[in-house]
């Protein structure tokens, strides 16, 4: 394994998010483009951009987006909670600038994917990705996830198809396991996770306005540079997913152990976490997760939040850029 630690200034600079609804809205796409089983397209300039649903084996429509060349490498984004594929709209155009096949997924019971009350535990999640991949035909590919969506990343790409899988990276990822258990006595107590399901039933709305203002985003910091845009975009995202799925994986993040996923990964992994990490500690996270892979790369980020990946797209970009350039 490879451990590499960023210094970097705590400036922060100002990053534009352009919100799926907005694109959609600027290529012309009416809503009816959310068909069931329905795929629509259209070009910005050179570039291919497409919406569409699947149908998985129980019914379940999942919402995915897929820009660019179908000829060129695709990159998967996997979501953390309770957002939707919206939240790597600033990766998304990244790589697409830089000649990528981008596609990203609402998880069922998030985003614009349904609303289910059933399927909710993360052998369902990495089924979902898999049946994904397979309508589009995904080889080669690079699949990045944060916080939860690093753990589907970590279970979908240990059961891959042959060829399926290029590279992965996890970003703030919840592997190996958060909760304290006799096997894992530095993981977070149980009460933690009972305060967050407490918190959504009492005040789903006003809760996801407190966790991105607060320990998210790392703007509970002395002289943090809020962005309330961030904030709403956020709370955006996650009022548009289901309640019972929202509640149902609380458990899924908190007490999946992913010790044999990370384990069975034969691919190259790129672990990135910031310092500060309020939401997925790093001690109990990535250190423990880069020991465990057979091909994984470790770097932080002194002072970074969990959502590192929004408030500073500059530094983290790049890095997953020469990743998968490697």
């Amino acid at each position: 394994m490879t451990l590499v630690n960023s210094n970097l200034p705590m400036a922060t600079r100002r990053t534009v998010l352009l919100t799926g609804g907005s694109l959609i809205a600027a290529i012309g796409l009416s809503p009816q483009a959310f068909a069931q089983g329905q795929s629509h397209s259209s070009q910005l300039g050179d570039i291919s951009m497409s919406n569409g649903t699947i149908t998985t084996k129980d019914g379940t429509r999942i919402f995915y987006k897929d820009w660019g060349p179908k000829t060129a490498q695709p990159i998967v984004f996997h979501h953390g909670w309770p957002l939707s594929a919206d939240d790597w709209d600033n990766q998304m155009l990244y790589f697409l600038s830089k000649g990528f096949r981008v596609i990203a997924h609402d998880r069922r019971g998030h985003g614009r994917s349904d609303q289910t009350d059933h399927g909710n535990d993360m052998d369902t999640y990495a089924s979902d990705v898999a049946a994904l991949a397979k309508h589009l035909d995904l080889k080669n590919a690079v699949h990045i996830g944060h916080s939860t969506g690093g753990g589907e990343v970590a279970r979908y790409v240990a059961r891959a198809e042959k060829g399926r899988v290029a590279k992965a990276a996890l970003l703030g990822a919840v592997p190996p396991i958060m909760l304290k258990t006799a096997a894992n006595p530095e993981g977070l107590p149980m009460e933690v996770f009972d305060g967050i399901r407490a918190a959504l039933l009492a005040n789903r709305a006003q809760f996801y306005i407190d966790l991105p203002s607060g320990p998210f985003y790392g703007f509970n910091r002395p002289g943090a540079k809020v962005s309330q845009g961030l904030i709403d975009n956020w709370w955006r995202q996650g009022m548009a997913g289901g309640a019972k799925a929202h509640y149902d994986c609380i458990a899924v993040f908190s007490e999946t152990d992913f010790t044999e996923d990370l384990k069975a990964i034969q691919v190259p992994v790129l672990v990135l976490h910031g310092e500060d990490d309020q939401v997925v500690p790093i001690a109990d996270s990535a250190h423990k997760a880069i020991k465990l892979l057979k091909h994984g790369t470790l770097k932080t980020y002194p002072g970074l939040s969990h959502g590192m990946f929004a408030t500073h797209p500059d530094v983290i970009n790049p890095d997953l850029l020469a990743f998968i350039k490697a």
